[in-house]
């Protein structure tokens, strides 16, 4: 991934939109990562995978909840008391 820093960002910003087709363009601000400029293509596919995971977490919760693998959370705060006593 090619990094430049924010000031060559903010001065050529339309080569910048350019090169973020191609691939991600970080961006440093004093020597240090702030942001990283992608495609909307990019994005969606980031989106995507998010809400993916999202789905697959809900989806395991209902499996945990179906077969009785979940605890009182009173429980679990108790077992923890427990452990630090």
């Amino acid at each position: 991934m090619e990094t430049i820093n924010a000031s060559d960002a903010k001065r050529e910003f339309g080569d910048l939109l350019l090169k973020a087709q191609h691939e991600p363009i970080g961006i440093n601000k004093n020597g240090k990562p702030i942001a990283v400029v992608l495609s909307v293509a990019d994005y969606a596919q980031l989106e995507a995978l998010r809400e993916e995971r999202l789905k697959a977490a809900i989806l395991e919760g209902i499996d945990h909840l179906n077969t009785g693998k979940v605890s009182k959370g009173s429980d679990v705060i108790n077992r923890l008391r427990q452990r630090i006593s």
